[in-house]
């Protein structure tokens, strides 16, 4: 006698082949599919229906709500919340209301960016912790630093921008190999 139920396995259909519900686009049942990214949800009815979304859509989860704070764009209760760039400041009225601000605020630096001319590198930090510094005319302008910007002319290259690393001003520029110690 086997102690495994082999009525478990004779089933027809899987118990969670019809929870994803019915496609918005074509009515026909949602599966969950795998990609070389990792798993999400796409119509059975492919190749003629291509609807698409992602597995994990509350990505983003409430953490604590700030008291006495409210929304500038629809007066709900603002919240801490994680997603997945890290940590920020938004509306509890999501999606009615996509109000967001960061964490702590941006701390700008007095250096002029070298690549656009017209911004300021502002102090960021990813999701991991590591902070960095970018032009805050972002996305027209990409300029990134992983170490702090110093504002003054590399003496060999003319790059506008030195970066302080390891005890000592360098020159950002990968061309460039010039180093002065502080």
């Amino acid at each position: 006698m086997s102690k495994i139920d082999h009525s478990l396995f004779s089933a027809n259909e899987h118990a969670l082949e019809h929870s994803m519900g019915d496609c918005p686009e074509c009515g026909k049942p949602l599966h969950v599919k795998h990609s070389k990214s990792g798993p999400f949800v796409g119509c059975s009815g492919y190749p003629s229906c291509t609807f698409v979304k992602p597995l994990h859509d509350t990505q983003t989860t409430l953490l604590k709500t700030i008291d006495g704070t409210h929304c500038p764009e629809c007066a709900s209760a603002l919240a801490i919340k994680k997603g997945r760039y890290g940590m920020f400041i938004g509306c509890t009225g999501f999606p009615d209301c996509h109000y967001i601000a960061p964490l702590k605020p941006q701390e700008e630096t007095a250096v002029t960016c070298p690549k656009c001319q017209t911004g300021k590198l502002v102090s960021r930090t990813n999701k991991y912790g590591k902070q960095f510094f970018a032009c805050d005319h972002y996305p027209h302008c990409r300029y990134v630093l992983n170490f702090p910007p110093v504002e003054s002319p590399c003496p060999a290259c003319g790059w506008s921008v030195l970066i302080k690393k390891k005890g000592a001003l360098h020159c950002p520029q990968p061309e460039c190999d010039y180093k002065q110690s502080e």
